[in-house]
């Protein structure tokens, strides 16, 4: 297991090391930069002429190294991630990237981490309800409830809830975790409760997206289980029906919902980034949007590779726990 884990992280490397150079290109290839940003700056809230404010844009640009050719951009920023674990300068916040990502990406990794498992526990539950009451309302009603959640778009329900909140229910404190009271107090259980109250739209709508695939391949999966000839066995054994479902056909309708923890981690983490977008709270996703459109480039770029990089760690641990659920699958064709 050590092995397999240590060659799929070395194999890791030179992945990310392609998935920066593309990025990287990627979010350079719009025309402009930084600079400009610094010109409508001047311009609009300075009054500056247009003449000065280009001017002071293009001692920035030489200051920041911004009219470097691209390769030269990328190898400096390369570079300082691989010997000094340094991101860069960013821009707009006027800080180190690996500041303003440590700010922000605990929030996330924990929202996704709470809506994976939510997603998890739930979907499971309900897809193993609706395959034992296969063709039943209540398979029917879980049914409509996965399509709604597959087909949805998460930011349209987002939308959708923010209208309620702020023009039905004149809910004001929206885009924040806590209300001004508790920004600065202790950790207590009204503070937890009052957290909930802010951040459940994000919850719920990464989560309903989640459970939806859940249950659809949980319920499948699971049906074609209880056809199988062990199954049958089992129960001609006299075995209760309780016993042969849960002992013999979910762990093995569990491998492909197990496969796909590879690439979950990364689903939740866009899901609460678009959800974090239309309600404006401090995570990844409004920094991304926010740096990408002032030409942050290197705030884009490592929160980019962060997510990359949650893609191969997922699909490392997917690998792991299918080992785990089932000890007859050996990882890289060796024994165990």
């Amino acid at each position: 297991m050590l092995r397999f884990v240590t060659m799929r992280v070395l194999g890791a490397i030179p992945l990310l090391f392609l998935l920066s150079i593309v990025t990287f290109a990627i979010i350079q290839a719009p025309p402009g930069d930084y600079g400009d940003t610094i010109r409508s700056m001047l311009m609009n809230q300075g009054g500056v002429p247009a003449v000065q404010a280009e001017a002071q844009a293009e001692i920035y640009r030489e200051a920041n190294g911004l009219n470097d050719p691209i390769i030269v951009q990328y190898f400096r920023w390369i570079t300082g991630i691989v010997t000094r674990f340094d991101f860069g300068h960013s821009f707009f916040y006027n800080k180190d990237v690996g500041q303003v990502v440590s700010e922000r990406l605990p929030a996330t990794i924990a929202l996704a981490l709470v809506c994976h498992i939510l997603a998890s526990l739930l979907g499971i539950g309900l897809g193993i309800l609706a395959a034992t009451r296969q063709y039943s309302w209540v398979d029917t009603g879980l049914g409509i409830i996965s399509f709604l959640g597959m087909t949805i778009p998460r930011f349209l329900l987002a939308i959708i809830i923010l209208y309620f909140l702020v023009f039905r229910f004149n809910v004001s404190e929206v885009g924040m975790f806590f209300s001004a009271r508790y920004g600065g107090a202790p950790w207590s259980w009204d503070k937890f409760v009052n957290l909930m109250t802010h951040i459940w739209p994000v919850i719920f709508i990464a989560t309903f997206g989640g459970l939806a695939y859940n249950m659809r391949v949980m319920r499948a999966n699971l049906l074609d289980v209880l056809n199988s000839q062990y199954v049958e066995t089992a129960r001609a054994k006299g075995l209760p029906e309780g016993a042969v479902i849960m002992k013999h056909a979910v762990p093995n309708a569990l491998h492909p919902l197990v496969a796909y923890q590879g690439v979950v981690l990364p689903y939740m983490l866009t899901g609460e980034i678009e959800v974090a977008i239309v309600f404006g709270l401090a995570t990844v996703g409004p920094a991304i949007v926010g740096s990408m459109g002032v030409g942050d480039v290197y705030v884009t770029a490592t929160f980019m590779l962060v997510l990359a990089t949650t893609l191969i760690i997922g699909n490392i641990i997917s690998d792991v726990l299918l080992v785990a659920l089932d000890p007859r699958v050996r990882l890289g064709g060796g024994s165990e």
